[in-house]
């Protein structure tokens, strides 16, 4: 007969309660079994003492004897320290995500690793523009002064070129107007 410590659920619906029990396997979960080794009450608090009460004592008789735990009585009893923890088996491959997943995980990753530098170089550089003024401002007061009388030169010479070029083409529009009236006069005399 193979014996297992399992759970056996009790309580009501939504409030569960659960007897730690040896019984055979081939019995049903909440049916028949050998003998009552314990309780575990899920609803108490992880801290609470009465969350899972074991006879150690009879744990052990029946481990000698060859009864095997469920996976979660293993977790109890390794935690009771009355056997070693659990192996735990790693994820098979098939279920890990596929190229194209862990493409776009790697891209989401080395996007916020961007990110993350590129805020570091924001305050990296506020933290020099904050330190240079001090040393910066008379340097900058020297240069714009410096530089302010060749562009103000370049701009009034400029000016005067251009005036230079309109001023003859206003000349000649005004003179040819003053020649023309002047010109009508003397053939109206020349007809009197």
């Amino acid at each position: 007969m193979a014996l297992k410590i399992r759970l056996a659920r009790g309580g009501s619906k939504k409030r569960p309660f659960y007897h730690i029990v040896v019984a055979d396997a081939r019995a049903p979960r909440d049916g028949r079994f050998v003998e009552k080794v314990g309780t575990y009450n899920p609803l108490l608090p992880h801290e609470n003492p009465e969350r899972i009460r074991l006879k150690t004592e009879r744990i052990q008789h029946w481990l000698s004897v060859g009864a095997q735990p469920t996976d979660r009585v293993h977790l109890f009893l390794a935690k009771a320290d009355l056997m070693a923890a659990p192996v735990i088996r790693p994820t098979p491959k098939q279920s890990a995500p596929k190229a194209k997943a862990q493409e776009r995980v790697k891209a989401e990753e080395q996007a916020k690793i961007d990110a993350a530098e590129a805020a570091e170089r924001a305050k990296e550089e506020a933290a020099q523009k904050a330190a240079e003024p001090e040393i910066a401002e008379p340097v900058e007061e020297a240069a714009p002064v410096e530089e302010a009388a060749p562009e103000t030169a370049v701009e009034e010479a400029a000016p005067e070129t251009a005036v230079e070029e309109a001023a003859p083409e206003t000349e000649v529009e005004e003179a040819a107007p003053e020649t023309a009236p002047e010109a009508a006069p003397e053939e109206v005399v020349a007809d009197a």
